[in-house]
């Protein structure tokens, strides 16, 4: 069925998907203001619900029952509250992407982390106040592949009286990026880590939980926008999927970027995007001046790189123009030709490059670039596959008969069985974790060069890495060709960075950094380390609190591609974390 399209001075407070399941109106059940303040209140029950996609339905797990999840509408400067309750047999966290979460790190949400997980019959209220942020986020689970279903988008209106750095739209739309597995994606993921090989791929991406018609069996469950001819439209465009990054273009029209990871960019146009799983995109789309006697599609398909099997398989929505001399607001030319746009080719790396390199802070007097300047610690991170040998009297079905690990400067993360942060302030942190996680390789070997290490092998622990409050950090994360050479999009919870540097082949500290951006880099919370290649970001660690890093390819999470910053309180009251709060939820 058809989205209705809500003006922006509405907030957008619904989103209409299929009407197979539930429609999605607000769940915000109260709000109040005190002061300059408000402060927005949701409450959301965890609970499954029977949905069908690709003719077979099947029980997933949702807030209330939406699917995908309700969205979150603030301004910046607001207080959010959400009262999440459990009543599936899973445990449970969300983690509110991209929000900086500062002096509230016990609400990031991802499990084991900064909480333990809410179990079943259980509850936590998240509580955080938006601060320094406007644009595009989203909430997601964040423990096992439970995010498969539960996500949804968050849109921070800027403050009162403070319009957008660019021409308001006429309408905003978010789109949401997903994938759909037939099988229930936590039996995917646990035979995976069993068997020790790569799990099985997704049955179809979707747009805001409809395959569209290019898969059997979907030919009514396509996401629709329906536009007015000569009008800016906002689209809000967010990556959910579990393991693919994208290309996303609408057949004969333009796209102008205006914003990334809730960062206002300088503005350009292009045909087609690439976004990544953890990453936001807002884009404006001016619809042609003259009715066209037409309708053209939007498509999303796979960027891969690596050597595994990818679902080279493409989600369609449509773009229906309303004929501006009806006056029914259903009134569309069912028989009009459609168009398709031309996507890149799956590995077309050369595309992805030459977009990322385009992505510029806004650097203005209003929205500068806080680049930091100096530095006071540098690091250098491997990231890649690697592999753990096959247990005894046990049949592996990773490279060689091992089993497929992932790990950063060869310490492939184990969860603990009890929060890192819940340790740490507590002072008991000596049999959780180590705080020793290393700087840099300990075994230094050609990164990208096609003869392997010695040993590819890697080292399974729980390591920190501490930072002094107000650190200013430099961080190189050099890509490895060990297992093949992959594209990592890397999530950092609790700070936003600013991306310096990118290239390919292994980084060179005497040439590379001579040729860093310090003026208007992107700021993001989510960069893709390119395959066979390096990534170098700078942030001011002035957030106490223990955040997680890694990557946002799922599978790569499981594997271990994952690490952690602790950062110590400052010395003043304003720079220490709070206690926790009395309802955070007990291993």
């Amino acid at each position: 069925m058809a989205v209705s399209l809500f003006p922006s001075s509405l907030l957008m407070t619904a989103f209409l998907f299929s009407s197979m399941i539930l429609f999605a109106f607000p769940t915000m059940i109260e709000s109040w203001q005190t002061g300059a303040t408000t402060t927005r209140h949701y409450q959301f029950d965890i609970k499954m619900t029977n949905v069908t996609r690709l003719c077979k339905t099947k029980s997933i797990v949702t807030v209330n029952g939406q699917f995908p999840g309700p969205e979150i509408v603030v301004r910046e400067g607001d207080r959010v509250v959400v009262k999440v309750v459990n009543h599936v047999p899973y445990n449970i966290s969300l983690h509110w992407h991209g929000i900086r979460q500062l002096l509230s790190a016990w609400a990031d949400g991802p499990a084991y982390i900064t909480q333990c997980p809410i179990q079943s019959g259980n509850s936590y209220v998240y509580n955080f106040t938006v601060v320094g942020q406007r644009g595009t986020l989203w909430w997601h689970a964040h423990i096992s592949w439970l995010r498969a279903t539960l996500y949804g988008p968050i849109i921070i209106l800027p403050k009162l009286g403070i319009p957008y750095p660019f021409s308001k739209p006429y309408k905003e739309v978010p789109i949401i990026f997903g994938e759909w597995w037939k099988d229930d994606t936590e039996a995917v993921i646990n035979q995976a880590l069993q068997t020790g090989g790569g799990p099985n791929i997704s049955d179809a991406y979707t747009i805001n939980g409809l395959p569209g018609p290019l898969y059997n069996c979907s030919a009514k469950e396509i996401f629709k926008i329906k536009a007015k001819p000569g009008k800016t439209y906002l689209l809000r465009i967010i990556n959910a999927a579990l393991n693919d990054e994208l290309f996303f273009s609408i057949a004969n029209h333009s796209l102008t970027i205006v914003e990334v990871d809730a960062v206002y960019v300088k503005p350009f146009t292009v045909n087609t995007l690439l976004i990544a799983p953890g990453q936001t995109t807002n884009v404006l789309l001016t619809t042609k001046a003259e009715y066209p006697n037409a309708n053209f599609f939007m498509e999303a398909r796979s960027y891969a790189t690596g050597q595994g099997t990818f679902d080279n398989s493409t989600v369609a929505g449509m773009l229906e123009y309303k004929n501006p001399t009806s006056l029914s607001s259903s009134s569309f030319n069912k028989s009009l030709p459609f168009f398709k746009p031309i996507l890149p080719a799956l590995n077309d790396t050369s595309f992805v490059t030459n977009f990322t390199k385009k992505l510029r802070s806004l650097a203005s007097a209003q929205y500068p670039a806080n680049v930091p300047q100096m530095v006071d610690r540098r690091f250098f991170f491997t990231v890649g596959l690697g592999e753990n040998p096959c247990p005894e009297n046990h049949t592996c079905q990773g490279p060689n008969g091992t089993m497929f690990a992932a790990s950063i400067n060869n310490v492939s993360f184990v969860m603990p069985t009890t929060a890192l942060l819940q340790s740490h302030f507590a002072g008991e942190s000596r049999s959780v974790y180590a705080s020793d996680f290393p700087i840099m390789p300990l075994t230094p070997f050609n990164y990208t060069g096609s003869t392997p290490p010695n040993s590819t092998f890697v080292t399974n622990a729980t390591k920190v890495l501490v930072l002094p409050f107000n650190t200013s950090v430099e961080l190189v994360m050099q890509g490895t060709s060990i297992l093949g050479a992959e594209s990592h999009p890397l999530h950092l919870h609790g700070f936003n960075f600013f991306v310096v540097g990118e290239g390919f082949g292994n980084y060179n500290p005497a040439k590379d950094p001579a040729r860093f951006n310090l003026v208007d880099p992107v700021e993001r919370n989510t960069v893709g380390v390119p395959p066979g290649g390096w990534v170098a970001i700078r942030f001011l660690a002035d957030n106490p609190g223990v955040w997680f890093m890694h990557c946002h390819l799922e599978v790569h999470t499981s594997w271990g591609l994952r690490m952690a910053w602790l950062v110590l309180d400052g010395s003043l009251p304003s720079q220490k974390l709070p206690p926790p709060p009395s309802d955070l939820p007990k291993c």
